[in-house]
C-alpha cells in the first residue's frame, strides 16, 4: 500500500500511479483518494491536509496507470488549496480538491466516542467467513478477500451476509494496519483516506437487508463523492474505531457519514459518503 502512494514524477505538477486489484470491476475508490492526496502533498511545504473533497466520475480501468494533475489554486498565509484531476484514456476519472494548514493552536473540543466493545476479542474479517459464504463470493474478489491484507478489520456485531436481515443504519469497525507504518502523517494520513472508503456505503443497506453486495446482479453500487476532515494526527498501525451512520436514502442514492476514533477515544478525523445504490429492475 506504501509503495502505491510513491507516485512517479512526469513532469511539474503531474504524478502517475500504478493500482492495485482488489478484485473488484474498477479501481478502488479508496485507492484513487490516497493517490490524489499524494500527488497534492507532492506540491505543498510545511502543511498537513485537514480536508478534502472528492467526485468519483467514471470507473477507472486496473490495468492501466494513473495520471494525477496537480493545480496549484492557492498558498496563502496560512493556507494553501490544490485541485487534483485523475485521469486515464485521456478522460479525468476523478477529481479531488483539498486544503493544507499551517500547524496552530486554537480552540479544542470533540464529540465522546461511542461505548463498543474493544477489538481485542473480536474476529476478524477472514475469521468470519464461512465456507457456505466464501463460494458466494465472485472467484476474482474471493481471491483478494482470503488474502493476506493491508488492513484487519474487526466488526463490531457483525452481520450474517447470509442472511437478509434489516438492521439500523449504524456500524462500528475497529481497523489497523498489519504492519508497521512510518511515523510520516502525509503517509498516515493517504492510508486513512484509502481505508476510509471501506464499511461506510454498507452503513446505508443495513436498513434494506443487503448485507454485502457482490455484483450478482441484485444491486448497483457506486461511491458518487466522498469527503474526510483530519482532525488529528493519526497513526494507522494502531487500532482506530471506525464509527458510522446513514441518516438517509433515497432516488438511488444513499448518504453515510462516519467518525474515526483512536482507541483512548480520540477523534482523529470525520467521513462522509453518497452513494448510489440502484436496483437493477427498477433503473427505468
Amino acid at each position: 500500500m506504501v509503495d502505491l502512494l510513491q507516485l512517479e514524477k512526469i513532469k511539474k505538477n503531474i504524478f502517475r500511479g500504478n493500482s492495485r486489484d482488489i478484485g473488484s470491476a474498477q479501481v478502488f475508490g479508496g485507492q484513487v483518494v490516497a493517490q490524489a492526496l499524494s500527488a497534492a502533498y507532492r506540491t505543498v511545504d510545511d502543511r498537513t491536509a485537514h480536508s478534502l473533497h472528492a467526485y468519483f466520475l467514471r470507473r477507472g480501468d486496473t490495468e492501466e496507470p494513473i495520471d494525477y494533475e496537480v493545480d496549484r489554486s492557492r498558498d496563502g498565509g496560512s493556507f494553501s488549496v490544490r485541485r487534483v484531476v485523475a485521469k486515464q484514456h485521456g478522460r479525468p476519472i476523478f477529481n479531488l480538491a483539498a486544503s493544507f494548514h499551517k500547524s496552530e493552536l486554537g480552540l479544542s473540543h470533540q464529540s465522546h466516542m461511542p461505548e463498543v466493545e474493544g477489538p481485542e476479542n473480536l474476529k476478524n474479517l477472514s475469521q468470519l467467513m464461512t465456507d457456505d459464504f466464501v463460494k458466494l463470493i465472485p472467484e476474482k474478489l474471493r481471491d483478494f478477500l482470503t488474502k493476506e491484507r493491508p488492513f484487519e478489520f474487526r466488526p463490531v456485531n457483525p452481520i450474517n451476509p447470509m442472511e437478509m436481515k434489516t438492521l439500523p443504519p449504524v456500524k462500528h469497525v475497529w481497523i489497523k494496519a498489519t504492519e508497521s507504518v512510518t511515523e510520516r502523517l502525509d503517509i498516515n494520513q493517504c492510508l486513512l483516506a484509502y481505508v476510509s472508503d471501506f464499511e461506510l456505503l454498507g452503513t446505508a443497506l443495513r436498513p434494506h437487508g443487503y448485507g454485502l453486495p457482490f455484483g450478482d446482479g441484485k444491486l448497483q453500487v457506486a461511491s458518487l463523492d466522498h469527503a474526510i476532515w483530519f482532525h488529528r494526527e493519526c497513526k494507522v498501525d494502531e487500532w482506530f474505531l471506525y464509527s458510522s451512520d446513514s441518516p438517509n436514502a433515497h432516488g438511488a442514492r444513499g448518504f453515510a457519514r462516519g467518525q474515526i476514533f483512536s482507541k483512548d477515544g480520540i477523534l482523529l478525523a470525520s467521513v462522509t459518503q453518497e452513494g448510489l445504490m440502484r436496483i437493477p429492475d427498477r433503473e427505468k
